[in-house]
């Protein structure tokens, strides 16, 4: 969601008017000028990676304009953002929403980005473990504490507690070698990108389900917009499909919605 396109109380209305379940917004705190970091998606990157609006900020107006939807970040950068103050920003979405937030973590890919965060590249799987747990540890506990390589705090009130029990869920985003640890150790679902990893995805969601002992839900971002790809998505056992929406005007944006509700 940009500055350039529909706003998101309008388009929070827009997706609920025609039965769409979820909003996620992705998020960039900025784009550095200079960088390095290749953009995983092609060679140059595109002009909304720029425009980003705060998603938890942008959730919070879909969500005052909303009964049902579900709102998420997809994914939020959370190497780049304090534990204690994402704790309380999702509790508080959470209660405003009426129990309707959901929490997509992953560590980024813009590596100057998250520099100027003052987070080393190098250790972000770490530091990304840590503050999920101590957000969890915050959303739960009535004095709660974190002692970790990164993150460490004695004990702290922090609220509004989240409304969902235990918490909202926290679905963790990617599809490298390690991403099924972080999914079995402390995430509740898992959130991959469409037509990444070597195996077939219903090989990938069988492996982590066994691994983890649970059905644990699976969110596919970034679907293309065919018929073909969600069935071969509900075949390989998703639970959940996240099209991709383009920032246009708001009228153009209605009708891309209009086709879209076509394939569900």
């Amino acid at each position: 969601m940009t500055d350039d396109g529909i706003g998101p109380a309008e388009l929070g209305r827009a997706l609920e008017e025609r039965g769409f379940a979820s909003l996620f917004l992705a998020e960039h705190t900025h784009i550095p000028v200079k960088r390095e970091s290749p953009w995983p998606g092609g060679a140059e990157l595109p002009r909304h990676y720029y425009r980003t609006l705060d998603p938890l900020v942008a959730l919070t107006a879909a969500a005052t304009a909303t009964e049902r939807l579900r709102v998420g970040t997809g994914i939020a950068l959370i190497v780049q953002r304090d534990p204690i103050v994402l704790a309380k920003e999702v509790a508080s979405l959470d209660l405003i929403s009426g129990g309707r937030a959901v929490l997509g973590v992953g560590a980024g890919w813009n590596r100057e980005e998250m520099r100027n965060h003052g987070t080393d590249p190098t250790t972000r799987m770490r530091l990304l473990r840590e503050r999920v747990l101590a957000v969890k540890e915050l959303w739960t506990k009535d004095e709660a504490e974190f002692h970790g390589e990164f993150v460490d705090f004695d004990p702290v009130f922090l609220y509004p507690k989240p409304v969902q029990d235990p918490h909202p869920p926290v679905m963790i985003g990617g599809s490298g070698p390690t991403t099924f640890d972080r999914v079995v150790e402390f995430g509740d679902g898992w959130m991959p990108i469409y037509g990444r990893g070597t195996d077939p995805l219903a090989v990938q969601i069988a492996e982590l389900r066994e691994r983890a002992g649970r059905r644990v839900p699976v969110s596919v971002f970034g679907v293309p917009p065919k018929a073909e790809a969600v069935a071969e998505l509900e075949a390989a056992g998703v639970d959940e499909v996240l099209f991709g929406l383009k920032t246009v005007p708001e009228d153009d944006t209605r009708r891309l919605l209009d086709r879209l509700g076509g394939l569900v």
